[in-house]
């Protein structure tokens, strides 16, 4: 499965990579083409606005001789001239035997346009236009100058360049592997991580349901017994059906905080009078398993947040010390202020938590195996209570020892967003 998405974004990376290279060599030639035709351009279009402007004053010289001789600026510059039947009239140049053998090659093929033109081992770019003398007609003057030296350097930046842009597409095809190994790394995570929340699901989904499904069977096998004689296995049934529910609810929720379906709905309320309404709802329960329960507020604390789910977090963080304290224990719930944060703690005499174990409690599913032994639970309210934390830019402290307890500190900013 990851094999073909790891080949597929190698090949996207690379190809990624190769049109940057590609782009990156393409800007640099045409640049530096540029850069070294500009001058070759410039003493052409000077030559041929010279020509224009000197050459009315010498139109005698044609009639009289093979051509007028003008002055150039560029001796590099040379002037080739054609009559209207496109034959070469007259020139001023040292190369006049290679331009009279190839005259098909260097005639002028567009006028007023700079033109390049390869003959026999020679380079040369050339711009021709045409003028009207009276004594002799319609002529084509045509300004040329040789850029060997400019079209060598040229091919020899493209061999470069070439060369470069293979070596670096080879480079960018072992870098594209590379960062799509990277890019797979938390794919791969979170699939490793959705393959063990399925399975833990289904193993705690399994459990109730096996319950419920045996205890059920016991009591079609007695149609006629009355609700007291099977009052323990209903009282199973309704025991593993709460807890069923319990785990579907938890699982939903978790479901929709990992899809970002839940919007946190903030509003400001009281987080001491919170406790103190969470605190009497425990009381009875307290007192039921002879724990003692007590607050610690000296002062109102004012709290930005979704009230619901700081409720819910409360809840779970207090249920987990009544689970894990034993008769006699006692439990606190405290909450203070700073300028900057606000602090919520419960803390326990409980069994406490091994110290290897305290940075998994978090996690899903996760039980300790001394705690699994003191209380029955499904390892997901802390879960619970780490994306609600998040969702209101907490941070956590846990503090443990075994045989003696275990304090969870909760820190809020005070400037929550809305």
């Amino acid at each position: 499965m990851f094999r073909q998405t790891h080949i597929r974004l190698t090949l996207l990376n690379s190809l990624v990579f190769i049109i940057l290279i590609s782009i990156l060599g393409s800007t640099i030639y045409f640049y530096t083409e540029n850069r070294l035709y500009k001058d070759v351009n410039q003493s052409l279009m000077e030559s041929v606005d010279f020509f224009k402007n000197q050459g009315q004053q010498r139109q005698g010289g044609l009639a009289g001789g093979p051509g007028p001789r003008f002055v150039r600026k560029d001796p590099r510059i040379m002037t080739l001239i054609w009559d209207g039947q496109n034959q070469l009239l007259a020139e001023q140049n040292r190369d006049f035997d290679l331009f009279t053998k190839n005259q098909k090659l260097i005639q002028p093929k567009k006028l007023d346009t700079l033109q390049d033109v390869k003959v026999e081992d020679f380079s040369f770019r050339y711009i021709a236009f045409q003028i009207n003398l009276p004594q002799v007609g319609e002529i084509t003057v045509q300004s040329i100058r040789n850029v060997n030296s400019e079209k060598e350097l040229l091919d020899r930046l493209l061999l470069i360049i070439l060369l470069g842009c293979g070596l670096g597409m080879i480079c960018a095809v072992f870098s594209g592997f590379f960062l799509a190994g990277r890019a797979l790394v938390p794919i791969k995570n979170a699939w490793q991580k959705q393959q063990e929340f399925v399975s833990d699901a289904s193993h705690e989904l399994r459990t109730p349901l096996a319950v419920i499904q045996a205890k059920t069977d016991i009591l079609f096998r007695s149609p006629a017994a009355t609700i007291q004689e099977k009052i323990l296995d209903i009282s199973t049934i309704s025991n593993e059906s709460r807890r069923l529910s319990k785990l579907v609810t938890n699982l939903l929720t978790l479901a929709r905080s990992d899809s970002d379906q839940i919007e946190m709905k903030k509003s400001d309320f009281l987080l001491d009078e919170l406790l103190r309404e969470i605190i009497q709802q425990y009381d009875e329960i307290a007192i039921y398993q002879e724990k003692s329960l007590s607050l610690e507020a000296a002062e109102s604390v004012h709290f930005f947040a979704d009230k619901e789910r700081i409720h819910q977090l409360i809840v779970i963080l207090l249920d987990n010390a009544m689970k894990y304290t034993h008769e006699g224990g006692e439990i606190l719930l405290s909450c203070r202020q700073s300028h900057t944060s606000l602090f919520l703690q419960v803390k326990d005499n409980g069994i406490g938590i091994p110290e290897k174990d305290i940075p998994k409690i978090f996690n899903r599913f996760y039980q300790s195996d001394k705690t699994r032994t003191a209380a029955e639970g499904t390892g997901l309210g802390l879960s619970i209570a780490k994306w609600i934390i998040e969702k209101h830019y907490g941070k956590t402290k846990v503090q443990s020892t075994l045989g003696m307890g275990t304090s969870i500190e909760i820190i809020f900013p005070k400037a929550q967003r809305s």
